[in-house]
């Protein structure tokens, strides 16, 4: 899960990261509104969607009088923002935070993560801060300095300063950059995060570090012991059938493809998508039903994947253990007609009750095309779609 800039900012702040005063604004008026109460000579005119590169994208503007703040509030607010993270349709902009100025003298790179590969928390920072990090990654990657944390420790002060003085930080910030690190990690583990990220951190003029940027993702799996965070989502920022999948318990993630699939066990659904791309097709989506797929789940998957007008045919790919082969017949054959499914349906099962499934599926009526592998299936379904 994500949330917005504003909400990180908020949050880091409760941590005692220092962060710039601002206020989310909603309309116009309230960014107007919001640019007073801040007062000062110099305002930024944020864009709020959950992807990076806002800069780039024209999201992020500098105001340096009330009028400037309302035409930009005007332009931004509402425009569909394309940035290298959304994708070429963009992202509509319904949301603005509006922000003091700040003394800008060197930015840099901050991020907490975990680590598969160590299985610790990861802190990783960079001299080079700001919109291009990705660049920096790519084309100087010696200038990411990466240090890794014991989960019975902590981090450290002399990882601290490993960090500040592999960023080439001035030895008169380094104290302050230890704190905020300390507290980015303590941020990290008590909200359950998957990604802390504050680029870019900048030291001011007078050697002071404040976070210019917040971006925050959160483990989906610890959410029902935060309902401060859930309270925090943005249902405009997703998609609207992975929202709607989440309500049923399905796992689904839209992809770009023409073949909808509905599969039980994400291992078993990776691999089915890996399969219809081999034959030359397709997916348009990630589904697993999971181990406890009642008919009428499967019903709601099968609505949700034909909510998508780019889908032209469903592989269905069930390997019946906890999940019965019968249980998934009778679903399969609920859901056709309750959709009144026009596309080719391509069902492949194996399992507990297999054959109960297959004779069931058989005696429908329905026009449903019956495969043994994998591969027979995923050929099927790719030449159904050809047709």
């Amino acid at each position: 899960m994500k949330i917005h800039e504003y909400q990180g900012k908020e949050i880091l702040r409760k941590f005692g990261v220092p962060v710039p005063r601002g206020i989310p604004a909603f309309t116009v008026q309230e960014a107007v509104e919001a640019a007073q109460k801040l007062g000062g000579p110099v305002w930024v005119v944020k864009a709020q969607i959950h992807a990076g590169g806002r800069g780039k994208g024209g999201g992020v503007k500098v105001a340096k009088t009330i009028d400037d703040v309302k035409a930009l509030s005007e332009q931004i607010l509402g425009m569909q923002l394309v940035t290298h993270q959304t994708g070429p349709e963009g992202q509509k902009v319904r949301r603005l935070y509006i922000e003091e100025g700040a003394d800008i003298q060197k930015e840099y790179y901050l991020s907490v993560v975990t680590d598969r590969a160590t299985q610790k928390v990861a802190f990783i920072a960079s001299s080079e801060g700001g919109m291009d990090i990705e660049e920096v990654a790519h084309s100087t990657p010696e200038k990411i300095i990466t240090v890794f944390v014991d989960p019975l420790v902590g981090l450290t002060d002399a990882q601290g300063k490993e960090l500040a003085q592999g960023i080439q930080l001035p030895a008169e910030s380094e104290a302050q950059f230890i704190d905020i690190a300390k507290k980015l990690y303590q941020c990290y583990m008590d909200t359950d995060a998957a990604l802390v990220e504050i680029n870019p951190l900048n030291r001011d003029s007078k050697g002071n570090l404040i976070a210019l940027d917040a971006k925050f993702n959160f483990d989906a799996n610890a959410l029902f012991r935060l309902p401060e965070i859930v309270a925090l989502r943005d249902l405009d920022e997703e998609d609207a059938a992975e929202v709607e999948a989440s309500k049923f318990d399905l796992a689904y993630i839209s992809l770009d493809g023409n073949i909808g699939c509905l599969v039980n066990g994400a291992g078993l659904a990776m691999a089915t998508m890996d399969t219809i791309k081999l034959f030359g097709g397709e997916p348009a989506n990630f589904l697993d039903v999971g181990g406890g797929a009642t008919p009428e789940k499967v019903t709601e998957a099968f609505k949700i994947m034909l909510q998508n007008p780019k889908v032209e045919a469903i592989l269905v790919n069930i390997f019946g253990g906890i999940m019965k082969c019968d249980t998934i017949a009778t679903g399969v054959i609920t859901a056709s007609r309750a959709v009144d499914l026009k596309v080719p349906l391509v069902v492949r099962m194996k399992g507990t009750n297999e054959e109960l499934g297959k004779q069931m599926l058989k005696d429908s009526g329905l026009p449903i095309i019956s495969a043994d592998t994998m591969a027979e299936a995923a050929e099927k379904v790719v030449a159904a779609v050809k047709k």
